[in-house]
């Protein structure tokens, strides 16, 4: 078991590189497949038509920005450090107080 780095010794000086003892084995190719070569009768049919490319109906514009015009929410309150929470009528705004307070 090697602790450290395997091109340095355990002080400090560079290891030699070792050549390989034995037969050196060249790099595995594998044979020739059907799956490997290309099928040279393929041809895609090109009245080929896409509903989702059509021209019509496309619609880049910019959409409308969402903005709140409500009077349901009377305002915000932070419960716990930054917990944001909707205020709706005036008995929510007491309980959070209390809550907060203790």
């Amino acid at each position: 078991m090697i602790h450290g780095s395997m091109t340095h010794d355990y002080q400090g000086r560079k290891r030699k590189p070792r050549k390989a003892r034995g037969p050196v084995l060249k790099k595995y190719t594998p044979p020739p497949s059907a799956r490997n070569r290309a099928t040279p009768n393929f041809r895609r049919d090109a009245d080929v038509h896409y509903a989702s490319v059509d021209s019509e109906g496309i619609n880049t514009a910019m959409p409308e920005k969402k903005e709140y015009t409500g009077t349901l929410v009377k305002g915000i309150a932070t419960m716990h450090k930054s917990n944001a929470v909707p205020i709706i009528d005036q008995e929510q705004a007491t309980d959070i107080a209390n809550m907060r307070r203790g």
